[in-house]
């Protein structure tokens, strides 16, 4: 495998004009465009765009767009580190078939196992008061209905996982948040994107991501997501 075969497109404008030529027309002016768009980084929308492509297991996309994020800034570890937590928010077989994916992609750009994340790390610190109230919150409401999930939740997810270095807590939730919209999972976005934004990500940033998320999630599922993040925004400006 060479760098030639990681950079070339699996799918071109031409191949998709041949199928569908309004689908190469916005391809190449809408979506073209959203890539442009301020507000945020190439890396950013790459980091988005990954975070969807996995979580909705649409492999056939995911290697240019792995390519992209490499030449955009994420790094190997920062891509390990994504496929990882993705296993724990969209699914052990999304992620596996992720990996699957990217391998060739690491091979072809000569990325070593030197350069991903070790299994023991020095973790992050933790916030004692709120994980303490996440805790006994998970475990007040569900303990008694899914011991196993509340005991793995605590002592797997959030005190381990999230507390990787490999990926920055910000980006850690962007990811979070995107995998939410993507599969239509809106109970879970208010806790999320309300840690999302106590970990730097910005009213602004979150707005844009959702136009990044439209494009690759799909229309509805953004729409579906738009009351609950409205709603975030307004009460978080009330405070």
């Amino acid at each position: 495998m060479n760098q030639h075969y990681a950079n070339t497109p699996l799918l071109s404008l031409d191949t998709v004009a041949a199928v569908s030529p309004p689908l190469a027309h916005y391809s190449s002016t809408a979506v073209r465009e959203l890539w442009t768009r301020p507000g945020l980084s190439l890396r950013d929308r790459s980091v988005i765009t990954l975070s969807v492509l996995i979580a909705r297991n649409q492999m056939v996309a995911l290697r240019d767009q792995m390519n992209a994020a490499l030449d955009n800034g994420v790094t190997p570890t920062e891509v390990a580190e994504i496929i990882t937590h993705l296993a724990f928010y969209a699914g052990w077989g999304n992620a596996l078939a992720a990996v699957s994916v990217t391998k060739p992609v690491f091979e072809a750009r000569g990325i070593s196992r030197e350069q991903l994340p070790s299994v023991e790390v020095d973790s992050l610190p933790i916030d004692d008061a709120a994980e303490a109230k996440r805790a006994s919150s998970v475990a007040d409401n569900f303990g008694t209905t899914a011991p196993g999930v509340a005991q793995f939740t605590t002592d797997v997810v959030f005190r381990n996982l999230w507390l990787r270095p490999g990926l920055a807590p910000r980006d850690r939730s962007l990811v979070t948040v995107c995998a939410l919209v993507a599969n239509g999972q809106t109970g879970q976005i208010t806790y999320h994107l309300n840690r999302a934004m106590d970990n730097g990500l910005t009213q602004s940033e979150a707005s844009e991501a959702l136009t990044q998320l439209a494009f690759y999630a799909g229309w509805p599922n953004v729409f579906s997501a738009l009351p609950v993040v409205k709603d975030v925004f307004k009460k978080r400006n009330e405070r």
